[in-house]
């Protein structure tokens, strides 16, 4: 009998008292039910990080005509490409350290620190004068926002084992709304004394600075956001009595050696843990997916926004940001319905592998498609283009929901933050690439509208496929591996 409780008292889970992460731990044993509030609170930061990512898009076209650096109307693109990438430029120098951050001192702190970062270089801006104020202004808040990494090892902690998905699912889809959302918000706030000069006059800061208005509202938003943050609870074990667990640990082995129980305390598990990321192949494998089809995504965002604003003489759309915007806040509504309803029971069907794979795969002649969407005009082009708009982002956002799944499970908690960074830097580094790349290929697209091979607008859609083709394999054995539990 006594050997039966000494066998029970080392299986039982040690909590230390004043440690934050088993606080967590804790309170995730005694919880049942779907956990709401923690859901809300991860989808609010999140959202609030993702805003100015992409809200630039929909009058980045404009900003960079008003600015007077691009000689003619088809080098527009060039230009925008270099606004678009060094936010992610400077996130990727940055984003090992920040995950380095997360794992030392916490994720809150780092979580706080992002959204403060949005307050005030999203607001610098909306308030650039020029194009190299705008440049520095995006690239400072990419080197200073490093919360994506972080929280995504954060969701993964807060949650119960079985709303794991869920949780990850709402870090991506909080992030994919922002992203739909923020140009949304771009579309409808830029230039307010054009749209209402009844409300804005030419004269106000708002006339002065047309593009100030979207940045401002967002910038708002996350003062709220930077203040609630403060009530967030800290998952990171911080064990500051591992001298006490051992001496109870001795004195239990020493009463128990006849018996033969053993004691195992975490501290082997710590050590097998600490081997080195880059030779985690089940993480880099993962790592290496989710780059390619970020590189996709965001070279779609750029190259759907000005695609949608420019000229129908150069194959495009000749939309206004206000239409840009009304396209993306459906797509949000969309992608909001299938990924907090849908997903996780896809994910529990299917598997994150094959989710990843299917949604690829989908996307190619969905993208192939888009060409010979700007043929239709009114109504028709109307639905059409909403319709794909919406199946396209739930594709994307299904992948790296996935992937982020998979790159959470190919490591342990103490070293899931440095992961995570590791992810956000080679990202980034693709990211970046997305949109100085897409928008040269655009703007070199745009001057062969009479060629004989895939002209104008069909070399842009063909080229973004060839990347979404490649993605698609990186999801096949031997490239992408699981870690074995």
């Amino acid at each position: 009998m006594a050997e039966e409780e000494q066998k029970e008292a080392l299986l039982q889970k040690h909590y230390y008292e004043n440690c934050p992460g088993c606080k967590v731990e804790k309170l995730k044993e005694s919880q049942r039910g779907l956990p709401i509030r923690e859901l809300v609170s991860i989808w609010i930061v999140v959202l609030c990080n993702a805003l100015p990512i992409s809200s630039l898009f929909p009058f980045l076209y404009f900003m960079i005509r008003d600015f007077h650096i691009a000689t003619r109307e088809e080098d527009i693109g060039y230009y925008a490409g270099y606004v678009g990438c060094s936010f992610l430029f400077g996130r990727a120098l940055t984003s090992i350290f920040w995950g380095v951050v997360a794992d030392r001192y916490g994720r809150k702190p780092v979580i706080i620190m992002g959204t403060i970062a949005v307050v005030i270089f999203n607001t610098l801006f909306g308030l650039s004068v020029n194009f190299w104020m705008a440049v520095a202004m995006r690239f400072l808040l990419g080197s200073l926002n490093g919360l994506l990494g972080p929280i995504k090892a954060y969701a993964t902690e807060l949650f119960r084992e079985e709303y794991q998905a869920l949780g990850v699912s709402t870090v991506s889809t909080a992030w994919g709304i922002g992203l739909i959302i923020g140009p949304a918000l771009g579309g409808y706030l830029a230039q307010p004394a054009e749209k209402f000069p009844s409300i804005f006059s030419e004269e106000s800061v708002f006339g002065r600075f047309p593009y100030f208005l979207p940045c401002l509202t967002i910038s708002l938003f996350a003062v709220v956001v930077s203040i609630a943050s403060c009530w967030l609870p800290e998952t990171l074990h911080k064990h500051h009595e591992n001298s006490k667990l051992d001496e109870s640990c001795k004195d239990v082995e020493t009463a128990s050696l006849e018996s033969g129980v053993k004691c195992k305390t975490q501290n082997i598990e710590g050590k097998a843990s600490k081997k080195s990321l880059l030779r985690n192949w089940p993480l880099m494998s993962a790592i290496m997916a989710y780059c390619i089809f970020s590189l996709h995504d965001m070279a779609y965002s750029e190259i759907f926004s000005l695609w949608a604003v420019s000229p129908r003489r150069l194959g495009g759309l000749s939309y206004t940001t206000e239409d840009v915007g009304t396209v993306l806040s459906i797509s949000g509504a969309g992608l909001l319905v299938f990924q907090t309803c849908l997903y996780p029971y896809v994910d529990k069907l299917l598997g994150p592998v094959l989710v990843a794979r299917i949604c690829g795969i989908l996307s190619i002649p969905l993208l192939s498609s888009y060409p010979y969407i700007a043929m239709l005009t009114g109504l028709s082009l109307s639905i059409v283009l909403n319709c794909a708009s919406v199946t396209k982002n739930v594709l994307s956002i299904s992948v790296f929901t996935s992937l982020f799944l998979l790159q959470n499970k190919a490591v342990d908690q103490d070293q899931r933050g440095a992961a995570n960074g590791i992810a956000m830097t080679a990202m980034s580094i693709f990211k970046a690439a997305g949109p100085a790349g897409g928008g040269a290929i655009f703007s070199w697209s745009q001057k062969r509208q009479d060629a004989a091979i895939l002209p104008g607008n069909q070399m842009i859609f063909f080229i973004l496929n060839v990347v979404l083709v490649i993605g698609v394999l990186m999801t096949f054995k031997p490239f992408l591996v699981q870690r074995r539990h």
